[in-house]
């Protein structure tokens, strides 16, 4: 008796993240709904000031990227859409989002005003920064703590211990430059 198995390839949809063109990530998230597919584009309200005023912008929250949800055989369709460079990719195939993850970030985008992506790569406690923009402008000092976005040091070269809390979009590393001698 022959037996064969028939294993049929899963055509559920799933979670992608897809690169798009600089500047372009809520126009892709519009044209992919326009095309029926399920997007989603984060995106976080920043004051912006210019020379003349102040205005709320949106600004995706993801620099770059946009999610659809699709099945593996709508992939064409994604990548012919005007904006969308490619997929990413993890180990050679394009990298799926668990459905829990998308949800969890939805309602993190509903719940709170103040989100913000934060790389901390780089900067870590005990490193010499110089403050780059604001109050203390080209000062150096010492990181103390990382408090989420904002990080509090310490400047040593003002004759006193003065501690404040800075934006870590407001920090330069510095490269120690004293001589070690042993």
């Amino acid at each position: 008796m022959e037996s064969t198995i028939n294993i049929k390839p899963s055509f559920a949809k799933k979670w992608f993240v897809i690169y798009t063109r600089p500047r372009w990530e809520k126009k892709v998230d519009r044209l992919l709904q326009e095309q029926g597919f399920e997007s989603f584009c984060p995106v976080r309200n920043v004051e912006n000031q210019w020379a003349d005023r102040k205005k709320i912008v949106s600004l995706p929250l993801f620099t770059g990227y946009v999610f659809v949800k699709i099945d593996e055989r709508e992939g064409y369709k994604i990548r012919y859409t005007l904006g969308v460079l490619n997929f990413i990719n993890y180990m050679g195939k394009p990298a799926m989002v668990r459905d829990s993850e998308i949800d969890k970030l939805k309602h993190i985008m509903d719940t709170y005003n103040d989100v913000d992506v934060v790389s901390l790569t780089g900067v870590s406690k005990g490193d010499r920064v110089r403050i780059s923009n604001g109050l203390f402008h080209n000062q150096e000092g010492e990181v103390i703590q990382i408090q989420g976005k904002h990080v509090l040091m310490s400047f040593d070269h003002l004759d006193c211990a003065l501690v404040t809390r800075v934006p870590l979009s407001n920090l330069t590393l510095t490269v120690n430059t004293q001589q070690h001698y042993v």
